[in-house]
């Protein structure tokens, strides 16, 4: 019970609550939405999907000062990669804060002389690169382990009974593709955290791209994909362990 009342009294942890509930909404109103008799029930999650994100663009509003310091920690890193991909990462991540407190303030009223397609499209575009960037990051990460890992002499010996051992595979597919992805699902197994950061990142991917029309989709698709990378924002902050560094 103490883990979940430190987990939700943090903004984090309610903006995700949030945030998976709003994306479950999604999902369920895309697979009720041909069935007449539950009209009042889509009717019911559309509102709730909606007070969701209402919600959680509240909890989002100090996020650009979080991102900027961030970025300020980021541009310390001594390796050249990590510190271009997360500096850039969280720099666009600030700008997207900044067009959603836009929108947020245009539909509360505040602002009133602002496009709201362009904000939201450029909020999208920001969105998008954050998270190209970040998967950038996972990618440098899982070589840099892929490399560590086949220099090790019992992971070679453990790769080679494997190839072994299974001859079918080997005359099937190119040996040195089974080679290289069992290097790889090898790698993502003994580092969790990078596992769940790539997955969260690629599942995220999909909501810019459909909203930007780069890659066309449907509610459905998002809907799964954002609740995916919910469940995975979820666990990670509940366990700062499965949480990738820096």
């Amino acid at each position: 019970m103490d883990a979940v009342v430190k987990f939700t009294s943090q903004s984090q942890g309610r903006d995700r609550i949030f945030r998976a509930t709003q994306y479950a909404c999604a999902l369920s109103i895309y697979l009720l939405r041909k069935n007449s008799e539950r009209k009042d029930l889509v009717a019911k999650l559309k509102s709730l999907e909606a007070t969701m994100r209402a919600g959680r663009k509240l909890f989002r509003l100090g996020n650009t000062i979080n991102s900027i310091e961030a970025a300020k920690r980021t541009m310390q890193l001594s390796d050249r990669v990590l510190c271009l991909c997360l500096t850039v990462a969280n720099i666009n991540r600030a700008l997207y804060f900044i067009c959603d407190n836009a929108l947020w303030a245009r539909n509360v009223g505040l602002i009133r002389d602002i496009d709201k397609e362009r904000w939201s499209l450029n909020a999208s575009r920001c969105y998008l690169l954050s998270l190209v960037m970040s998967l950038t990051r996972d990618v440098y990460v899982v070589f840099q382990l892929m490399v560590q890992k086949a220099r090790d002499r019992h992971f070679r010996q453990k790769m080679d009974q494997h190839l072994s051992e299974n001859p079918e595979v080997a005359d099937v597919v190119i040996p040195q593709l089974d080679a290289f992805l069992f290097l790889l699902l090898d790698s993502l197994k003994s580092h969790p955290a990078v596992a769940l950061d790539t997955v969260k990142n690629i599942c995220d991917l999909f909501i810019p791209l459909d909203r930007l029309g780069i890659y066309q989709s449907n509610a459905g698709v998002v809907g799964l994909c954002g609740l995916i990378s919910s469940l995975i924002g979820i666990v990670t902050l509940a366990q700062p362990k499965l949480r990738i560094k820096p």
